[in-house]
């Protein structure tokens, strides 16, 4: 293939395992013995082992990038106000980092969806999604999702293929029981708080007690995260989400706010990763009637003799 890769369609390398893939007739996939079984006995397939990447730089706004403002007001080290998280999901700064990673999730994904519609598969079963800094490039992140793609036995194609984090095992479960996967979901919020005078002064007691601001961040953090991951369910008709993992990170920064070296911010952000699901409807099977044969001659003919006027 020649010229640059202008970011549409599969890219070289992806279209180069597709073809592969096709004039072989194989296919590869991480899965166990055991969960190829499970996929077979509900009517899958695997088709090929499939992935999407894509590697963004997050630019600079402002001092300390911009995103880890608390939005504390006051000045004042002995002041007395309370001071408040500032959320992402609040239209904070640090909302901009979340959307930008966000978009590199759905770039990942995308493009794994892609390879997967390429070999003919409805869906991706086993994806783990990972994000780490690019190699060299502090400023840029790296999304990865690799899966398996799987194709469904009948003749009804998906209109779009689903993603998911269950391995064999749980995608069998989750068919048998009337549920199928829609999305693989990455749910992210950032808050950042001043450490106002209480929670210095809590930090630093002599007492056993609670450092209530702190509380307060890594609680609005992770409410935040999980409504970020509904928001994203809701999209495409999701049900629910089954959770895969969770991450919780904390660390503090200079308060850019406040001109005083000695005052700091903490940050805290939090991830989950898991799977939009969906009901299906399933057709009613009709109930079953137990025949129960009368042992008893006399019974057995009274049983099927035609209903009558009783001849006694």
């Amino acid at each position: 293939m020649s010229g640059e890769w202008a970011g549409a369609g599969l890219p070289p390398g992806a279209a180069a395992r597709v073809a592969e893939a096709r004039s072989s007739g194989t296919w590869s996939s991480a899965l166990s013995t055991g969960e190829f079984a499970a996929l077979r006995a509900v009517g899958f397939e695997p088709v090929g082992q499939v992935m999407g990447s894509a590697v963004y730089h997050v630019g600079r706004r402002g001092r300390y990038w911009g995103y880890h403002d608390c939005q504390f007001t006051s000045r004042w080290s002995g002041s007395g106000r309370h001071a408040r998280v500032a959320l992402s999901g609040r239209g904070a700064p640090s909302a901009a980092l979340v959307e930008v990673l966000d978009k590199a999730r759905r770039t990942a994904l995308g493009r794994m969806s892609a390879e997967c519609a390429a070999l003919g598969g409805d869906g991706v079963v086993a994806a783990q999604l990972t994000v780490a800094p690019f190699v060299a490039q502090p400023n840029c992140l790296e999304f990865q999702v690799i899966g398996t793609a799987v194709r469904a036995a009948g003749a009804v194609r998906a209109p779009q293929p689903f993603t998911c984090h269950l391995d064999g095992r749980g995608f069998a479960k989750l068919v048998t029981a009337g549920w199928v996967p829609v999305e693989l979901l990455y749910g992210m919020s950032i808050g950042v708080r001043h450490d106002d005078y209480r929670t210095r002064s809590q930090r630093s007691s002599w007492r056993n007690t609670e450092v209530s601001g702190w509380t307060e961040l890594v609680h609005d953090v992770r409410s935040d995260a999980r409504a970020d991951l509904r928001a994203q369910s809701g999209r495409r008709g999701g049900d629910g989400v089954i959770l895969a993992a969770g991450d919780l990170r904390v660390w503090s920064e200079p308060c850019i706010r406040s001109g005083n070296k000695d005052q700091e911010d903490h940050l805290a952000e939090a991830t989950l990763v898991g799977t939009s699901v969906a009901r299906f409807a399933v057709r009613e099977q009709p109930p079953r009637v137990l025949t129960v044969m009368p042992l008893d001659p006399e019974r057995r003919r009274r049983a099927t003799r035609p209903a009558g006027p009783d001849m006694r």
